[in-house]
Order: C-alpha cells, then structure tokens, then sequence
C-alpha cells in the first residue's frame, strides 16, 4: 500500500542524508521525496512517498522516529490529506493546431503554457499523481521530449497538523 510520510526536522547537513541512509540499508524504496524549510527556519519539512505492507510501514516510522535529526512524523495517508504534485513537461509541436490542442488539453487539468520556443511547448500542471499520469497519457508519447515532476507534496485537511 502507498503510504505518505510527513516528517519535520532538524534542518542541518546530513539530516536528509541520514533519512535516505536508513531506507536504503533496510532494502525500502522511495518513490518520491521533497523537503524544504517551514516557516520556522531551524525545521524542514520532508514529504516522502513509500510503498509497503502495514507492518513494513510500521517499522519504517518506527526506524524514523529513532533519528535524532526527525523532531515529528505523521503519516499523512492514515487521515484525510490535500496532495499535490508540480510536473513541467516539454512537447514537440509541429504547428500552432497542434500548439493549441496542447493547451486545450492542459487547462482543464489546471495547466498552463509557461514557455513557446520554436517547435516545442512546455506546459506547467499543479494536481495529484493520477491527474498528471492522465495528462501524460492524453499527449502522444513520441511528442514528448522532457518530463520534470517534483514528487508528492502533503498536507492534512481540518485542524490535524504537523507541528511541535
């Protein structure tokens, strides 16, 4: 089962480095992780996207939670959450038709043209995994030249919060 962690941490040098350490001396995979600063410039927030049964999960918060560097977890998929991605994706576009067909794709998705050069387009969508895996699959794959995504990006819905 896909799982999102959400963790706040110390924000220091090797902090992340120690994160990714213990995944991959354990054998887990992650499929996705951001982190950045809060608004508390001592913490940073880490997103990170696993995959595991309920008991592989467990262990995992339970490994976690013992780094001196995570100050607190939760995992954001055991209540209901808002999660976000950011993809730009570069296109191969033969003609303005063809232009203009991307960006009637684009917009229903939330998507916008952020760059026209020469014969490509790059369009900048804000959704969930799904939503960008279905623009992807709306567009003809020789078109497409280059795909960035950011990863999963969490947050939980009412007053249930990440805070110390």
């Amino acid at each position: 089962m896909r799982h999102i962690l959400s963790l706040l941490m110390e924000n220091e040098s090797g902090a992340l480095s120690r994160v990714a350490g213990l995944f991959s001396a354990r054998g887990y995979n992650i499929e996705s992780l951001t982190v950045a600063p809060t608004e508390d410039p001592t913490l940073s927030r880490m997103t990170l996207v696993t995959r595991g049964s309920e008991q592989i999960i467990e262990q995992i918060i339970k490994q976690l939670n013992k780094l001196v560097d995570v100050v607190k977890l939760i995992d954001l998929t055991e209540g209901e959450h808002i999660e976000r991605e950011l993809m730009l994706i570069k296109i191969r576009t033969a003609d303005e038709n063809q232009r203009a067909e991307i960006g009637r794709l684009a917009e229903p998705n939330g998507g916008t043209l952020v760059d026209e050069s020469g014969d490509t387009v790059t369009v900048e969508l804000i959704g969930s995994g799904d939503q960008l895996d279905a623009f992807i699959n709306s567009v003809e794959r020789s078109s497409i030249i280059e795909t960035v995504r950011t990863g999963a990006s969490g947050i939980s819905r009412g007053t249930r919060s990440l805070r110390i």
